[in-house]
């Protein structure tokens, strides 16, 4: 059956997959503040949605991207 610890550390020693975040397109990420911030800026005007437009752009800054 094998030893907890060395399903642990196998687990453990798997290569990380860092660079998942980069493969995402920018149009398809934070879906979430995109959608609230895209229905702000018709119904307000982008002017009026400006703490919003940063909600997202932290979001895409999250996710890797450099904005």
């Amino acid at each position: 059956m094998g030893n907890v610890n060395e399903k642990v550390e196998a687990a453990s020693s798997a290569p990380q997959n860092t660079e998942a975040p980069k493969k995402l397109k920018p149009c398809c990420a934070c879906p979430e503040t995109k959608k609230v911030r895209d229905a702000c800026i018709i119904e307000n005007g982008e002017e009026n949605c400006q703490h919003l437009i940063e909600a997202h752009k932290e979001c895409m800054r999250k996710a890797g991207f450099n904005i």
